[in-house]
């Protein structure tokens, strides 16, 4: 359950709320309609997560727009993903943006507090896959995880993987970011006894296919433990991670 509606219910049984606000508090707009957007305001709510901005394809302004609406409703740190960097240049104009040219993130806020179970590694078969990686990476953070890099592990050198066995075998999450054949996935999953989340990336030669060739590799690893998000869906590698991350907080309070 998220985090502030127990701490509303909690303060309804303690007295310091009474239902009735605690009642308004609920009922106030899950969306704001803005026109061009329909900002979710309840998505933490539901998810657990606030809602994120997908930044491919929308103008500065409207980015701005829907920023705004965020603030207001009391999102403290708002992540925009696939931000190029002239929209940051705007959208930085007008608010406190931290952008990351690389990973193509937009952070608004400053980053929480990691709250979560344990520690996230993010590791890259090569230096080429960084870019994915940092968005993985940085949304995990934006979702308050501590979040560990490995880059440039990848099984062409084996010896660089086994260096950092006691990271790799002590995560509560690993995402394994990889072009090529995508082998990583699979070396990554016999070593550890926690959750692995493959992403394949774009990199590679001709027969790589954008990154189809390590898609399709990932999905047949022979490692138990381990799920497949899309061709360089670093986004969806570290929300995802956030929630497993989040589950031992959860059973904490059942």
């Amino acid at each position: 359950m998220n985090t502030e509606v127990r701490m509303m219910l909690e303060a309804v049984r303690d007295g310091s709320l009474t239902v009735d606000e605690a009642l308004l508090e609920l009922k106030k707009e899950p969306f704001k309609d803005i026109d061009y957007a329909k900002v979710d305001l309840h998505r933490r709510l539901r998810q657990g997560a606030s809602e994120v901005i997908y930044g491919a394809g929308k103008t500065p302004e409207q980015m701005l727009g829907i920023v705004r609406v965020m603030q207001d409703a009391g999102q403290r740190t708002i992540l925009i993903t696939r931000m190029s960097e002239e929209a940051a240049e705007l959208v930085g104009a007008s608010v406190e943006l931290d952008y990351h040219k690389e990973a193509r993130i937009g952070i608004v806020g400053k980053l929480p507090k990691p709250d979560g179970f344990g520690r996230i590694v993010v590791a890259t078969g090569g230096t080429s896959d960084i870019p994915v990686a940092e968005e993985a990476a940085l949304t995990a953070e934006a979702m308050g995880n501590e979040v560990q890099r490995l880059y440039d592990v990848g099984v062409s050198g084996l010896h660089r993987t086994l260096a950092h066995l006691d990271d790799i075998m002590s995560a509560d999450v690993i995402i394994a970011i990889a072009g090529m054949e995508g082998a990583l996935a699979s070396v990554l999953g016999g070593l550890a006894d926690c959750p692995v989340i493959a992403v394949p990336t774009s990199i590679g030669y001709g027969a790589a296919f954008g990154g189809l060739t390590a898609l399709l590799s990932m999905l047949n690893s022979c490692a138990s433990g381990v799920s497949v998000v899309n061709i360089d869906n670093g986004f969806g590698a570290g929300y995802l991670a956030s929630m497993m991350n989040h589950m031992g907080k959860k059973e904490e309070t059942r």
